[in-house]
């Protein structure tokens, strides 16, 4: 039986898919006023770029949004309702913004949906995980996969999966010790469960073995299909092994939203850890000193932990630890 467990942290949310015991869909959702997928907001057309094609909305947040298509008759200046059907995405080297259509007629702006309110709508239930609980996340592997999409290194030296992020596509790349015909198929396996557990939407290519023959292509990209769901596109795999997904991309990944900020990653992973610590009470929380120092600038998350714990807290700067190596005592 699947059920989601949701965890709402200090800064962020957290949820994970578990079917037959494993982990197969992580999501984070992160504090902040960014526009959501399913929102419809008002703003203003400030700019077009394609002439009754695509422009620029600035909502009254502030945060601007690409207008496609620019509907007749919509003159620079004027107001406007944008229904937001990707989040802005910090891709590196290219920002994107969120993007936007125009809402049905009649529809008034909302909010989009939270993370808890997404999984909920799956209809599969959800199981609270509070901090005072056993660590439920943790031991399905939160930790180990929150490490796989930091460093885009997965599998083993049997199999194993090179995760590249550029501007044009994520890239998968499979290498390992089993001889093609095994690793053809086992990559491939690999690399859809990857896609699935961290959320890897828009364009993706795997690169697999050079494998012997036809027959020996289509068993690997079998195991595409049975281990990703649908809804994706996905192209035959050539002959030198090289086969493209595309899936429908409204969110960051797991990887972008990671790797986004790292200091707040690991602080944030830092909290986590300090609010599970023990049974409650006073705690000392050491960090790198840059993790240190923006929890200095976040009085409200300290305060959040200071509340949840039934105790002071107090921080530490260690320059002898990584990013990754704060704990609590």
């Amino acid at each position: 039986m699947a059920e989601w467990l949701y965890e709402e942290g200090i800064g962020e949310a957290r949820a994970a898919l578990i079917e037959k015991g494993r982990l197969v869909e992580a999501l984070v959702e992160r504090e902040g006023d960014a526009v959501r997928p399913g929102a419809v907001a008002q703003g203003r057309l400030v700019a077009t770029i394609i002439p009754k094609k695509r422009g620029i909305v600035r909502l009254i947040s502030g945060e601007e949004v690409l207008l496609e298509p620019i509907p007749p008759r919509l003159a620079e200046g004027a107001n406007v309702l944008v229904e937001i059907v990707r989040e802005a995405i910090a891709e590196e080297g290219r920002p994107k913004r969120a993007k936007g259509r125009m809402p049905q007629a009649g529809v008034k702006p909302h909010a989009g949906p939270s993370l808890l309110q997404r999984i909920r709508a799956t209809g599969v239930p959800v199981v609270p995980c509070p901090a005072h609980e056993e660590d439920r996340l943790e031991a399905h592997g939160w930790s180990e996969l929150m490490e796989e999409a930091m460093t885009g290194e997965v599998g083993t030296e049997a199999a194993a999966l090179r995760l590249y992020l550029t501007p044009a596509m994520l890239l998968i790349d499979i290498d390992g010790s089993l001889p093609p015909a095994q690793l053809g198929p086992k990559g491939a396996k690999l690399a859809a469960q990857a896609v699935r557990r961290m959320g890897l939407t828009g364009s993706i290519g795997i690169d697999l073995p050079t494998m012997n023959n036809k027959d020996e292509r289509i068993i690997a990209a079998a195991q595409i299909d049975k281990y990703l769901p649908l809804p994706f596109e996905r192209t035959a795999v050539n002959g030198f092994g090289f086969v493209q997904i595309i899936r429908k991309r409204e969110r960051a990944n797991l990887m972008e939203l990671l790797r986004e900020d790292p200091v707040a990653t690991a602080a944030l992973a830092l909290l986590r850890r300090a609010e599970r610590h023990g049974t409650g009470g006073a705690v000392t929380v050491s960090g790198a000193p840059a993790v240190i120092d923006l929890l200095h600038k976040r009085p409200d998350w300290m305060e959040q932990l200071a509340k949840r714990r039934g105790g002071a807290v107090t921080l530490r700067a260690d320059a002898a630890l990584s990013l990754a190596g704060g704990h609590a005592a």
